[in-house]
């Protein structure tokens, strides 16, 4: 039996050496605790960073329980198991584990690795990139720990999501495991999302599984020195979001221009390659704010990773990236966290000891080895005008990236981890990519506040967000099962409270080479081949992939890739640049620019939603059914979202047009269906036509659109396409008000980057509408920052049943009302 006593503002129960601590960071959030054996740790979180403080929290006994509450949340603790139960304010459960306790530590071993100075290390070319082998270790006993199993009991009419970004296309994960260790396919977050109204981060580094199928409902970790886990209650998915922030620091503004189309591919070689594909873009009248430099920046035959230019390939870096400035466009290169061959990078971070054991890859747990890395970046690339990074490799350990036949997802775990336990402590291999983050983001904010961190990541952790990342999904192949299975695995990343998620458009892999089990794309015609990319040497005259079939999947993927957070072209085999599509008025071509044209029209929308993320702990894309939480029919949808709280995008995810080798498809209609939930009517974007939820309908779907219904009660801000996000400052908004309930959009501006805005250098402009006077309000501005706009005309677009009407006005910071002439319904 549990005895139960405060202890400051904890309460701690105690049962011979079983240990259960519930501490109230909010009135919303608890953190439980649970120990054997030993006393509580308290050790410090790499993803926990709140400074709340905790809270007091009541305690009464009732019968076989005691209740601990707060305003917000009430607990049971079961006297003879230590179970808990958990219920909102009202009483409702929540969520409750198994009556038997559902809390289990099992004692064990964690070994560590040592590695002699002078091992021998073997180097191979890889279609992942340049890989160290070390033949020969001493393994020793590190310290005792635990396998951990929390096991829960979740309700019937229940959904989950979370947990990250996967391979296997999963959206609600009832019914389904998660294996939670990174790799290429996989960006692991331990928070799950409940259409309850809570959520369960697991503040845990090593391997974990999640299940709820026939082997129970449980998650287990491989390695914990104390089970350690926080509840959030949320009366909606945005309060769990912002709960989550509370503990592990909001996300920081990306500038302005990371919310405009980014092109790049594998790779681009030379410095006038990249200036002409812009200029090309520029002569086109094509919006690109951002171009790419992959892998092999550095010089030729230096050795893997070093952080700097090829002289011959980039005889004046500040020139070149001055000369990219000059027409609106900003550089990201890629920088990798191994080194090999000798280079200066690797040589100074092994003389100062900064390397972990296969001497080639950098120890990101040290901060010493962070701010030696960072300083490599600064002088080798950042001193010459760079804009942005890409950490590729962010999981630098793997083993199953090779082989004809993919192997099976337990021998996969087994070498994959097995692998980063080499290097790695055993329940810290989750977190790399955390902390290889930190370095980049605290190094440049070290350095200067002019430019906002932008950090593209293949992988991530909780708390990753605080950094300036952006997480895409791996290294995918071309085909339409691949499409469908990134809809509802962003959906999933974003659930689990990480912001900014995106994809490389088309799939990296667009040909099936049988040598290998991950390059199995769909279309051959017109790629490269194998033969050049094992010599890492990619030709910059490749006209592309010839076969419409992969240019109907290409503009279909663009067309999703319009509504990420970031927008984003990426792979090999074949370019990816608009004209490798058709030229202006053919429909590939049009559709494709179609799309990124709409980006831009729609920029005053994203960019006031990635503010709400930093300033109120928003989110940009959201699964339906925690949108919709009441509306059973939306659990299982996995091919829509929203993006932001308005726009619900319905990609399209089967060939229309043509097959594979060119193969036209006949009778095929040009059309999906689209299910519109219950609670809300919906608007077509497109035609203003107006539905009632509740029901499913089928979509016109043709080849230069996709469908995308706006919930009514809405307002979005847009304004005209331009060919960079800022190109012209002053630009009239189309502000557009979709009537059926009262609704609030804040409308946010500031200078697009810099740090300024933490100093409140920003502006919002509130705007109301409320459907019963069929007026929108405009409310003064609020705020100032050196670079605003004082005036800008606006078009106020009201839409109903009816219709639509405009409004001409000229706002200038001062209220006005506008009042639409008609009854609406």
């Amino acid at each position: 039996m549990f005895d139960c006593r405060k202890d400051g503002d904890d309460w701690v129960l105690e049962s011979g050496g079983r240990r259960l601590r519930l501490r109230f960071v909010t009135p919303s959030i608890v953190r439980v605790t649970y120990s054997e054996g030993r006393p509580f740790l308290d050790r410090i979180s790499r993803i926990v960073i709140s400074d709340k403080g905790t809270i007091a929290a009541e305690m009464s006994p009732k019968g076989d329980t005691y209740l601990i509450f707060t305003t917000e949340l009430r607990i049971r603790v079961d006297v003879h198991s230590g179970a808990l139960s958990y219920f909102d304010a009202a009483d409702e459960l929540l969520v409750r584990e198994p009556r038997r306790g559902g809390k289990w530590l099992t004692e064990k071993d964690v070994y560590r690795n040592t590695f002699a100075s002078d091992e021998q290390i073997a180097y191979a070319h890889t279609a992942d990139g340049v890989r160290a082998e070390v033949r020969s270790c001493e393994t020793i006993v590190d310290r005792r720990a635990f396998e951990a199993k929390l096991e829960f009991a979740f309700g019937e009419h229940e959904a989950l999501f979370g947990l990250g970004s996967h391979e296997e296309g999963i959206g609600n994960l009832r019914g389904h495991a998660r294996e939670l260790y990174q790799h290429n396919l996989k960006a692991v977050v331990p928070l799950v999302v409940s259409t309850r109204g809570y959520g369960i981060l697991l503040d845990c580094c090593s391997l974990m599984t999640f299940h709820d199928d026939e082997a129970g409902s449980y998650w287990w970790a491989d390695v914990v020195d104390e089970l350690d886990y926080y509840v959030i209650r949320g009366r909606n998915f945005e309060d769990v979001t912002r709960g989550y922030y509370d503990l592990t620091g909001r996300p920081p503004m990306l500038p302005k221009w990371a919310f405009g189309y980014v092109q790049s591919k594998e790779r681009y070689v030379t410095a006038d390659e990249m200036l002409e594909v812009v200029r090309e873009y520029r002569r086109r009248r094509i919006p690109l704010d951002l171009i790419v430099l992959d892998w092999k920046s550095w010089p030729n035959g230096g050795g893997w990773g070093q952080k700097s230019f090829d002289p011959e390939r980039f005889s004046d870096p500040a020139y070149f990236v001055e000369k990219l400035h000059a027409m609106g466009a900003k550089l990201m290169v890629s920088i990798w966290p191994m080194m090999t061959g000798g280079c200066p990078d690797q040589r100074e971070l092994l003389e100062k000891g900064l390397m972990l054991g296969d001497q080639a890859t950098y120890d990101a747990f040290s901060r010493q080895a962070r701010e030696c890395y960072w300083e490599q970046a600064r002088r080798g690339l950042f001193i010459y005008g760079i804009d942005s990074w890409w950490c590729d490799c962010t999981e630098p350990f793997e083993a199953d990236w090779g082989g004809k036949v993919k192997p099976e997802p337990h021998r996969r775990l087994e070498a994959d981890t097995g692998r980063s336990k080499l290097f790695l402590d055993a329940g810290e291999i989750n977190a790399y990519s955390l902390l290889h983050s930190q370095g980049i983001y605290e190094g440049q904010r070290s350095t200067t506040d002019e430019r906002r961190v932008l950090n593209l990541t293949r992988s991530a952790y909780a708390g990753q967000h605080r950094y300036g990342t952006v997480t895409w999904n791996g290294d995918t192949c071309a085909t339409w099962e691949t499409l469908r299975r990134c809809i509802p695995e962003g959906v999933n990343f974003c659930a689990a409270g990480e912001p900014y998620w995106t994809v490389d458009t088309g799939g990296f892999f667009i040909d099936w080479q049988p040598e290998f089990w991950f390059w199995r794309g769909g279309y051959s015609d017109g790629c490269r081949g194998l033969t050049e990319m094992n010599a890492l040497q990619p030709d910059p005259s490749d006209s592309g992939c010839t076969d419409p079939g992969f240019w109907e999947l290409y503009t279909r993927w663009m067309q999703y890739a319009a509504f990420l957070p970031m927008m984003r072209s990426h792979g090999t085999d074949a370019a990816r640049e608009i004209w490798r599509f058709g030229d202006e008025g053919s429909p590939f071509y049009d559709a494709i620019a179609d799309a990124i044209r709409l980006r831009y029209r729609l920029l005053p929308y994203i960019y006031s939603v990635a503010a709400a993320v930093t300033q109120r702990g928003s989110a940009i894309l959201r699964a339906v059914a925690l949108e919709f939480p009441s509306d059973p029919r939306t659990y299982e949808i996995e091919d829509q979202y929203f993006f932001g709280a308005s726009l619900m995008i319905c990609p399209v995810v089967r060939p229309m047009y043509f097959d594979a080798g060119s193969t036209p498809l006949r009778d095929q209609t040009r059309c999906r269906d689209v299910y519109l939930p219950q609670g809300a009517d919906w608007f077509d974007f497109v035609s203003g036509r107006l539905y009632a939820g509740g029901k499913v309908i089928t979509a016109d779907a043709p080849l230069d659109r996709i469908p995308v219904f706006v919930r009514a009660g809405s307002i979005v801000p847009m304004t005209q396409a331009m060919q960079f996000v800022d190109e012209v400052v002053d630009a009239p908004y189309s502000i557009c008000v979709y009537r059926g309930a009262d609704t609030t959009f804040i409308l946010y501006e500031d200078a697009g980057d810099g740090y300024a805005y933490e100093r409140g250098e920003f502006v919002e402009i509130e705007l109301l509408w409320s459907e019963d006077a069929g007026e929108l309000f405009i409310a003064s501005r609020r705020g100032v920052f050196p670079t605003m706009v004082v005036e800008r005309d606006l078009t106020i677009e009201i839409f109903d049943i009816h219709g639509s009407e405009s409004h001409r006005v000229r706002y200038a910071g001062k209220e006005l009302r506008i009042r639409s002439t008609r009854s609406g319904r």
